[in-house]
């Protein structure tokens, strides 16, 4: 029985380092409803993205530098499944790309999905250093703001995705060396707030709410570190 159990800890462990792994590629480090006091999915204007920067793309390496280049691809079909040709959005695409070739849009929502969940879950468990390394100073602020409140009145919440239906880019804009891209979620969310008493104030842990965020995220393509960081939400309708 022993060797059993060693067997089946070891599959485990290499499972949570394989997922680790995978996860780190699109995110690069992990540092990953209801509304808040202060809510931070409430609408802001998009600030300037600090220095910091977080959800990355892979890791370039001299190997994936070398790779051929892409094969041309007919006009209207470039950003097929993304964005319709010739619309701001897809505007707003190709400038970004033409700064930074490696720019993937598939692969970006890939990881703004995964940022997504880690921070609606972060937040829910008041975890500060996830949300710093994943916000911008101005967003982290706000977030940490309600953390605060909530423990001086000795409430937590408790929150479980129960899946994110749909994530889109709504719009993508280069400033100067800095590209900012809004993406639309649409997720189904089970969240209760609790007084320190245990007595339910807010949401239900039986009831899956569907649930709209439009959140921006931007990234200094000057940088050499593929990462992007959340600089603006709002609730979506």
């Amino acid at each position: 029985m022993r060797d059993v159990f060693d067997i089946y800890t070891i599959i485990f462990l290499a499972l949570a380092v394989f997922i680790f792994l995978r996860l780190r590629s699109v995110l690069g480090q992990r540092t990953g409803r209801e509304r808040p006091p202060y809510d931070p999915y409430a609408a802001r204007e998009p600030g300037r993205p600090a220095t910091e920067k977080v959800v990355a793309l892979p890791n370039r390496t001299p190997e994936a530098a070398a790779v051929k280049p892409a094969e041309p691809v007919a006009p209207g079909e470039r950003w097929k499944g993304i964005a319709e040709a010739g619309s701001v959005l897809a505007t707003g695409l190709d400038a970004i790309v033409a700064a930074d070739a490696n720019f993937d849009p598939k692969h970006f929502l890939t990881g703004a999905r995964a940022a997504y969940e880690m921070i609606v879950n972060a937040f829910a468990e008041g975890d500060r250093r996830t949300l710093k390394n994943l916000l911008s100073r101005e967003v982290y602020d706000g977030f940490e703001a309600a953390i605060t409140e909530r423990e001086k009145r000795g409430e937590t919440v408790e929150s479980r995705f129960v899946s994110i239906d749909n994530a889109e880019i709504t719009a993508a804009e280069l400033r100067a060396r800095t590209a900012q891209l809004t993406v639309r979620f649409q997720s189904k969310l089970i969240s209760v707030t609790r007084d320190k008493n245990g007595n339910v104030i807010d949401g239900n842990a039986e009831k899956v709410t569907d649930v709209t965020d439009v959140w921006t995220f931007a990234r200094d393509l000057s940088s050499r570190d593929p990462n992007w960081k959340l600089v603006a939400t709002e609730a979506g309708q």
